[in-house]
């Protein structure tokens, strides 16, 4: 299994409040009445707490300010995900949903990646 990770960074004219909320309750059910579509297994949200602890841990270590939240995604291999979004229906797919995170990400702020889990 391998994962794609998103780390979000919220629209600039967006309150923590109204992004999470956009997030958990627009997108994530649009993207998980199409994740047949591009072979997704299985789709995590982690919100990022509004905690002075964030704040401390990055004032502590010089590090960036935090996400707003983190997706995860699962596919069965890069393969299968390579073939899930070049199919026509998932680029179509692929389309709607980079549409759709317009209206609640700042992709400029915002990276994604693809990992493999190693549990120690």
């Amino acid at each position: 299994m391998i994962k794609f990770v998103m780390c979000l960074t919220r629209h600039p004219d967006m309150s923590r409040e109204a992004f999470l909320d956009y997030w958990e309750n627009k997108h994530a059910p649009f993207f998980m009445s199409n994740a047949a579509t591009i072979g997704a297994k299985r789709y995590i949200q982690s919100h990022t707490l509004n905690s002075p602890m964030n704040e401390g841990l990055q004032a502590s270590r010089g590090m960036l300010p935090a996400f707003d939240g983190i997706a995860e995604v699962w596919f069965e291999s890069e393969e299968a995900l390579i073939a899930g979004m070049s199919s026509p229906e998932g680029q179509k797919l692929a389309a709607a949903l980079q549409a759709d995170e317009c209206n609640f990400i700042d992709h400029s702020k915002s990276s994604a990646f693809l990992v493999q889990e190693h549990e120690l």
